[in-house]
């Protein structure tokens, strides 16, 4: 069920951003989405709004900066986006491991697979955090 836009213009305001429409529509499209997502991808679901392409960069970083958006690198170079937990439970869980296809490219979240972290490594290391991924064929790609 899609988030109310008072809510959405709530989160937005809590953070100190105004509530642009720019900003609740990205918030929109990441909340319709089961993974994470690229510039690319919620620019090709916005398209007909008439955003472009520097525009929703922007709002991207600034939701991100802001905490509301989580930037996900899966080691492709490709920055993907995903809502960062909110008091109502729309969003994503702050650690959790994603699947990325190695055929389509699709990713998802996997919020009920558990992961912990080995009591050895290095205090540096989870400093600058933790990310778990899995790479293998979906199901889609993996069907005959």
């Amino acid at each position: 069920m899609p988030t109310e836009d008072a809510d959405l213009r709530s989160r937005l305001r809590a953070v100190g951003l105004r509530a642009t429409r720019a900003r609740l529509s990205v918030l929109q499209v990441l909340e319709g989405r089961s993974g994470p997502s690229s510039h690319t991808e919620v620019f090709s679901d916005l398209r007909g709004d008439g955003w472009d392409r520097a525009t929703l960069y922007r709002n991207l970083v600034d939701l991100a900066e802001a905490g509301l958006l989580r930037r996900v690198d899966l080691g492709d170079h490709v920055w993907r986006y995903e809502l960062a937990s909110a008091p109502t439970g729309v969003g994503h869980a702050a650690e959790h491991p994603h699947f990325l296809c190695t055929r389509c490219g699709d990713v998802a979240c996997l919020p009920m697979v558990e992961v912990s972290t080995p009591r050895n490594v290095p205090a540096s290391v989870l400093a600058q955090g933790v990310s778990i991924q899995f790479r293998g064929v979906c199901e889609r790609c993996a069907a005959p």
